[in-house]
């Protein structure tokens, strides 16, 4: 999973865990080299002293140590030693003994042994010891006051070196809320964050370009597309008005004027899409969900043929919404039509609750995993005939979405078939 933390404390973080550990690990290194070499220089002393003590005890000379006082016995006074000394063997051994008061003491011994002369060289490493101590402390203080140093810098840098982003940030978050893009790339230096404000710019205007294309396309087709629907119209209305007209040419008028209406609400609805925006509730438009229904129930029954097809309208609460009555019309013409199209046989419901409405029908249903994949575009119900572009279901959620209202469809539980269902919010 990807941190969501922000750059800059991503940043500090980084700058002071490097300083920290780089402090740590110059520490630890310091540390061991200087024990190393001690231990190697104090060994060395040691043993070349134990040795000159010896040597001058075979020469007959005074015996002296040029480091520490020592003491030089032959094989037959070697009892005089510590019994912990008598059985060591030339070199330096270190030799923790506890005092008479029970105290430990940690002490290097030389031993040099050389013609049956037996040479002792006591060094008392406890301070040395205590001197490791302080200079440990010392270190320790030491890489904890670089490590907040290291922190203060990052803070310092992460703040100058991230200034830029951070102004470019501030740019988009202003332009996000007032809706209107400015340039960015004039107010930034010719680097790294320069050239991504000028490739912002560059696919704002691209963006923009295309909106603004998309929005003069809309509003043409939609001019263009009114007059001749509203010729239609006025045309049907006077021609259902002659009293020579048969049944059969009335109904055919009744259909061409209920298409007509249905184009010219489409147009409406598509055109709410376009500039997402909701004019249906700001000027208070109040729609009777079950007349509408009702309304596209009787344009789509042509749609039924021959097929051994019922559909009925059960109004269970009255339900009135507050939105225009094209983009609900749109939205059940779409979910009316598919439930009409995949039953062969059977029922087709449309259910109005007190705040939902439901096509139930009787069809070959759908699978519960794909439920969900029905309503993106270009995606068709399985065994879908004609032409269809896959695209009803997409413009009714976007149609649902703008409205805040839910969509969804499933299998029913008991019998084949699927329920439609838009929840109104």
């Amino acid at each position: 999973m990807r941190s969501r933390r922000k750059l800059r404390f991503r940043l500090i973080v980084s700058f002071a865990l490097f300083g920290f550990g780089l402090s740590a690990l110059f520490a630890f290194a310091a540390l061991n080299i200087r024990s190393r070499v001690e231990d190697q220089l104090v060994n060395s002393s040691l043993m070349d002293d134990a040795k000159w003590a010896n040597q001058q005890t075979q020469a007959g000379q005074p015996v002296s140590s040029r480091l520490l006082t020592g003491s030089v016995l032959s094989d037959r006074t070697l009892y005089k030693a510590p019994l912990t000394w008598q059985g060591l063997q030339t070199g330096v051994h270190d030799i923790n003994e506890a005092d008479k008061d029970g105290q430990m003491h940690h002490y290097k011994l030389a031993v040099y042994r050389e013609n049956g002369v037996i040479s002792f060289i006591k060094y008392d490493v406890s301070r040395e010891e205590l001197g490791k101590r302080q200079l440990l402390l010392s270190v320790i203080g030491a890489v904890i006051i670089f490590g907040l140093m290291s922190l203060v810098l990052g803070l310092w840098l992460s703040r100058k070196v991230l200034k830029p982003v951070t102004q470019l940030a501030q740019r988009l978050r202003e332009f996000r809320k007032t809706g209107k893009a400015e340039p960015l790339a004039p107010h930034f230096a010719d680097d790294e964050v320069g050239e991504l404000a000028l490739a912002l710019d560059e696919y704002s205007n691209r963006l923009t370009a295309m909106v603004e294309r998309d929005r003069e396309f809309n509003s043409d087709v939609s001019h263009e597309l009114r007059t001749p629907l509203a010729v239609i119209a006025s045309t049907t209305e006077l021609l259902q008005g002659s009293p020579d007209l048969t049944d059969k040419l009335r109904e055919r008028l009744k259909r061409i004027e209920r298409a007509s209406r249905q184009a010219t609400e489409l147009i409406e609805a598509l055109l709410l899409l376009s500039r997402a925006e909701r004019r249906g509730p700001t000027r208070g438009e109040t729609t009777d969900v079950a007349r509408v229904a009702s309304d596209v129930i009787e344009s789509q029954r042509p749609q039924m043929r021959d097929k051994p097809l019922g559909i009925e309208l059960v109004v269970g609460s009255p339900l009135s919404i507050n939105a225009p009555a094209s983009v609900l019309s749109v939205a059940l013409t779409n979910l009316i039509g598919n439930a009409i199209k995949y039953t062969l046989e059977g029922l087709v419901t449309i259910r109005v609750e007190k705040d939902r409405i439901e096509i139930i029908d009787t069809g070959p249903g759908i699978k519960p995993e794909d439920a969900e994949r029905l309503f993106q575009r270009g995606v068709r119900g399985e065994g879908a005939g004609g032409s269809g572009a896959g695209l009803g279901l997409a413009i009714v959620r976007r149609l649902c979405e703008l409205y805040n209202w839910d969509v969804s469809m499933k299998p029913r539980a008991d019998v084949n078939g699927a329920v439609a269902t838009i929840t109104f919010g």
